[in-house]
């Protein structure tokens, strides 16, 4: 796996650090200030910004914190969830965009919030933006209204005040409002349209490339409109490959990999399996054998690496086995998860190009 310097669990609280509140450490090296914007792109991975430098010059041309990695999976429930709680998933417990509900033989889909699950319960720990409200930081979230009372906006920013924004511009003067509140403030802001691109289209689209040139230009609007003594830090949550056809490996036609398994949830890029008592490592030896060097296999007890230490209140929404394509293999479950099958970009999984996330930092 790539070397990391820091996760993503680590960049909110080391702006709270450079906020100077206590509690906090700034393992970034961020520049002390008493006013942040924190911008994160959903979708848009460090290499697809080097790659892509001349449609996103100003992106570009800003300074990056080297060496700062989303957390594994590395999709969008979780990193967001560490990067508001300043944990990582093993203790946080959200497990991936879908994971089991322990004791049931359902699935929580952690984007659309469609169970009776209680968001509080789920992630029960305090977020890092509470922290510095305690701390008489004024912190907003800016955000599209309709996640104002979404179960991801619970578990990962809940606490503190929220401004609906649904168009660039909107979100801008939001921001540039909220940043003068208080003696120190900090801002946090979503952006939501290059990830939907990519999935849509894939990340070698004519439609992706064109919403990347306009992320450039709203940052660059963002940065014009901030005071001067307001750090911006831009962040993603992850990056993103498009998986080719050939490369789409379906449970459906491999009934087999089914037998003795109870659930299978997670994304393409990386599955969690749960397996019936005592026959995960038989299950495992068998993915290993069908998958081969496509994908790494492990099981639950093997990948605290990937999750930190598992708390063991949230262990059973890790797969018994877990599974991580590599390259651009994707493992589809067609009849559970139909419309992966109609996507053309995915993450999730443990490579360099799903991890690697840029912390640009403007001071102006």
């Amino acid at each position: 796996m790539t070397a990391a310097r820091a996760g993503i669990h680590e960049v909110m609280t080391s702006v709270g650090a450079a906020l100077g509140a206590p509690g906090f450490t700034d393992v970034l090296g961020l520049p002390r200030a008493d006013r942040f914007v924190v911008l994160l792109v959903d979708g848009m991975g460090l290499d697809l910004v080097r790659e892509h430098a001349e449609l996103a010059p100003h992106l570009a041309a800003l300074p990056n914190v080297e060496g700062v990695l989303a957390g594994i999976p590395s999709t969008t429930s979780v990193s967001l969830t560490s990067l508001g709680t300043g944990l990582r998933p093993g203790t946080h417990g959200m497990a991936g965009y879908t994971c089991r509900i322990p004791g049931t033989q359902r699935f929580l889909n952690t984007l659309s919030w469609h169970d009776s699950v209680d968001p509080e319960q789920w992630q029960p720990h305090r977020n890092v933006l509470q922290r510095l409200a305690d701390d008489g930081v004024a912190v907003t979230v800016v955000n599209n209204p309709d996640f104002e009372d979404s179960g991801l906006t619970l578990c990962s920013q809940r606490g503190v005040p929220f401004v609906g924004a649904k168009r660039p511009w909107d979100r801008l003067a939001a921001v540039v409002d909220a940043v003068e509140l208080g003696d120190r403030s900090l801002v946090y802001a979503y952006e939501p349209s290059l990830d939907h691109t990519g999935h849509g289209h894939g990340v070698a689209s004519e439609e992706w490339r064109t919403v990347l040139t306009q992320v450039d230009r709203d940052v660059q609007d963002l940065r014009a409109a901030l005071p001067d003594d307001v750090v911006l830090v831009v962040t993603a949550d992850h990056g993103m490959v498009d998986v080719p056809v050939a490369d789409r490996f379906d449970l459906v036609d491999h009934p087999g990999l089914r037998n003795d398994v109870v659930l299978v949830a997670g994304e393409p890029r990386f599955r969690h399996i749960h397996t019936r008592s005592g026959s995960e490592r038989a299950v495992a030896k068998k993915w290993r054998q069908k998958l081969g060097d496509r994908a790494e296999v492990r099981l639950r007890e093997d990948a605290e690496e990937w999750f930190g230490p598992l708390d063991p209140a949230v262990r059973g929404r890790f797969g018994d086995v877990v599974v991580a394509a590599l390259d651009d293999f994707a493992v589809f479950a067609s009849d559970v998860f139909s419309i992966e099958l109609k996507l053309r970009g995915f993450h999730g999984s443990i490579t360099g190009r799903e991890r690697r996330i840029p912390v640009l930092v403007s001071t102006q």
